[in-house]
């Protein structure tokens, strides 16, 4: 029987582990203890407000830790391995499988046009945009649109966003080059809710988060409150600059946080996201048929520049050096990194709550390739 149980150290640090029994020994999580010691740096020395890692081998967890605090505000709850994070970019794998279910049931064929389903998609050339187009960012639309501060500004709502899509000008002609583009997930957001019937978030916990056992997990931050979640420290640089006074749109924004953004709008936990990473590789696929999960973490684009799945990264060093050309995985903007390596059966989440273009050092793969040593080819 396993038991878990916190354990608060001297530095703030909330440690999260599975208590072993005779049969699973605690040493387990030994040699991953270069990665872990990674993050206790970035938390100790302040760089890292909150963390949460997770490592799984071969179906177990092996590590499960929280680290730091929820907020940078004196007396902050600690953060555990079990704290939900603003997730940013891993929502656009999730939000692929979601269309994935629909490909299964038969209610939308991935080459075929975008415009049956959104028939005003009407800019010169987006007639040539498919579905697949969409989840392997080959459309040729943006990754934010040009007007994307200004919709945050004024707290649009994501309607709002999509009827700009549809303005835009592509950069190039459909299926001719890979470009990461938020825009395209939206629109294949779009494509759900017209073809289901229903909002994306609700589409996912019937068909996605429930049957994984997701519990935490939400497009959007659900009926949660703000200050049970991570804050995100904000990005002090790069194209989506904020600062503490746009409190109206910022990532910790009641605005921000409602709007359930499918490119980068999803709440959840270390241990929910390797329950999606373990349905992928699980040959059973309890929620998509093989066939379908295999297509989401094959190279959609081996004739163009770069490789892209469905939804997911991939590709030799896409996720940090050295990693394998079969390993899938995404990474969000709020300081987030989650990758699955099929030939391991190794799967890695760690979530921080800082951005990105906050962090030259590049902990998030750092720390991915600690654990990816440490097991071995």
């Amino acid at each position: 029987m396993i038991y878990r149980a916190c354990i608060s150290l001297f530095l703030g640090v909330c440690l999260t582990v599975q208590l072993a029994t005779a049969e699973e020994p605690d040493a387990k999580a030994e040699p991953f203890r270069t990665a872990k010691r990674l993050i206790e740096e970035q938390v100790e020395s302040g760089l890292v407000g909150a963390a949460a890692f997770l490592v799984a081998h071969n179906g177990k967890i092996a590590v499960e830790q929280g680290f730091g605090h929820l907020s940078r505000k004196p007396g902050a709850k600690s953060c555990r391995s079990d704290s939900v994070f603003l997730v940013a970019s891993i929502s656009k794998p999730v939000t692929a499988l979601a269309v994935m279910k629909l490909v299964e049931q038969g209610r939308v064929t991935l080459d075929a046009s975008a415009q049956k389903h959104l028939p005003e998609l009407t800019a010169d050339g987006c007639e040539r945009i498919t579905v697949r187009n969409l989840l392997s960012h080959t459309s040729g639309l943006p990754d934010m649109l040009p007007k994307n501060v200004e919709l945050r500004k004024r707290q649009a709502p994501l309607k709002e966003f999509v009827l700009e899509t549809f303005r835009t000008p592509l950069l190039f002609p459909p299926g001719t080059h890979v470009s990461y583009q938020s825009a395209g997930i939206l629109l294949a957001a779009e494509i759900v809710e017209r073809v289901s019937g229903m909002p994306l978030d609700r589409f996912l916990q019937r068909e996605v988060f429930g049957p994984l056992g997701m519990k935490h997990s939400s497009m959007g931050i659900g009926k949660r409150k703000i200050e049970e979640t991570v804050q995100c420290d904000l990005p002090a640089r790069g194209e989506l600059r904020m600062q503490d006074s746009d409190a109206s749109w910022n990532w910790n924004s009641p605005y921000w946080r409602r709007l359930g953004a499918p490119w980068g709008g999803m709440h959840s936990t270390v241990g929910d996201i390797n329950r999606l990473l373990q349905a992928m590789l699980d040959g059973k696929r309890p929620v998509l048929k093989p066939e379908l999960a295999e297509s989401m973490i094959a190279n959609q684009n081996a004739q163009l520049d770069k490789p892209w799945g469905l939804g997911w990264a991939l590709g030799e060093n896409a996720l940090y050096d050295g990693a394998p050309a079969r390993v899938f995985g995404h990474i969000g903007a709020t300081g987030t990194l989650c990758w699955a390596d099929p030939n391991r059966k190794l799967a890695f989440v760690l979530f921080t709550n800082r951005p990105l273009d906050n962090d030259p050092s590049q902990l998030l793969r750092q720390v991915a390739k600690a654990v990816s040593d440490a097991v071995g080819q």
